[in-house]
Formats: C-alpha cells, structure tokens, sequence
C-alpha cells in the first residue's frame, strides 16, 4: 500500500533550464495569483512563493503532467528548517472563512492599531489558505482544479505582508519590480539536502550530471557523485509503478 505522503518536499518547473538554475543559485519566490472569489474577494490577489507538495511518487505523473517535468525532492527536515508550511485547505462553510472574516471585519471596537495588525494578520492567514477546489489561470486559460489533491506546501517570506501583496489592478506594471525584490529571500540548500533530482527523460540524464559537474565545484567532490546519483527520470518512474 502506498503511503498517502512523501518524506520529501518537491518542487516541479517546466524546463530543464530552469532545473539548471534551482541547482546552481537556489529558489526564488516568485508572485503567483490567488483567485479569493470564494472568500467573496473579487480581485485576484498575488503573493511571492515558492510551491512545493509532498505527493507519493504513485502520483507523481499526474502532477507534473500539468507542472512540468523537472523537478527536485527535498529533505523534510530542509523544509521545516526554511519555515515551509502546508497549506491550509479550506471548505466553504469551514472555520478557517470565519476566522478569516473576523480578521477582516474585526469587532468593531478596535484602537487603529488593532486595526492595522489584525489586517496584516488576515492577508498572512490568506496567502496560505486554498479551497478544496477552484479555479486557476494557465497559459491565459482558466481551468478548474482540485487543489485538496495537490498536497501542497509553501515558502513566503516573513517581511512586512503589507509591502508584499500586489492587487490585480497592479500586477502587471509592477511584477517584474517585485520579483526582482525577492532576490534578497532565496531558498538555498546542500547537496545533503536533495533526495531526487526528476528529468524528463533518461536523455536528459547525462547533461544534468555534466552541469553539476562543470558549474557546482564549491561543493566537494563526493557530494556531487550523490547529487548525481539522485537524477531520475520520469520515463523510469512511469515504468516502475
């Protein structure tokens, strides 16, 4: 029987260039729009991340179908480590909606100060709650989704949430500007730290193991024949399961 989780924390891109880049300067959190429709926010909102699942490697095709096909699996302990947190996976009668209506509306009865840090508190809460499913824009296309069976975790930096969170009505001219800012919030990690590295394809393989070996020489030389050692592609993980 499968386990319903993995030990390790994933992370998927769409592009083996991309896979070079996590491999030789970390992670970046990047401005990703969240569509609050079923909060009753109308406009979608965008926070920086980074987005991870812990999904059994039994499921793993029907993630990256849809994600991409290159990836690397980190170590749990990485994860809580860097503050990665599962997200909190919302019904629409729940408690977690009410406790985030009161975050917004509050009391009534509030100094400004209140105020204010119950507001902050709301959009922290918000950033990493999703429904059981929804909707979601790809490739300027609108699909509908079920979140609950992505098992998804995240990074979001822990500066001041107010300086950080871009309407729709910003997005666009400003997003460049704030991803360039979250340079200064770069998820590292170790060798040690990597459990598998995914390819697409076994062809891949050897120009993954030349990368490592020719662009990551500030790590000794044992840590990269692991680190090599943990390539694998998803022709592979297809076949086995």
């Amino acid at each position: 029987m499968s386990k319903p989780r993995s030990a390790s924390l994933f992370h998927f891109t769409g592009s083996i260039n991309f896979l070079k880049n996590i491999l030789k300067n970390g992670l970046f959190p990047r401005y990703c729009q969240e569509d609050h429709e079923w909060f009753g926010i109308e406009e979608k909102v965008a926070y920086p991340m980074c987005c991870f699942c812990d999904i059994p490697l039994s499921r793993i095709n029907e993630h990256t179908s849809f994600y991409g096909a290159y990836g690397i699996g980190f170590t749990k302990d990485w994860g809580l480590k860097n503050k990665l947190n599962p997200v909190i996976y919302c019904s629409d009668n729940g408690l977690v909606p009410r406790i985030s209506g009161y975050l917004l509306h509050g009391s009534g009865t509030e100094t400004d100060e209140q105020k204010k840090d119950r507001e902050l508190n709301f959009w922290r809460l918000l950033k990493l709650v999703k429904p059981l499913s929804g909707s979601m824009v790809v490739g300027g296309k609108v699909i509908s989704k079920d979140f609950y069976q992505e098992s998804e975790w995240r990074f979001t930096p822990e500066e001041n949430i107010s300086d950080t969170i871009l309407f729709e009505s910003e997005y666009k001219e400003t997003i460049e500007e704030h991803n360039k800012a979250m340079e200064n919030y770069k998820l590292e990690f170790l060798p040690s730290d990597v459990k598998y590295i995914f390819v697409k394809q076994d062809s891949d393989i050897p120009e993954i193991v030349d990368f490592i070996n020719n662009n990551l020489g500030q790590y000794p030389l044992n840590d990269l024949k692991i680190l090599s050692s943990r390539i694998i592609s998803l022709d592979t993980v297809a076949f086995d399961l």
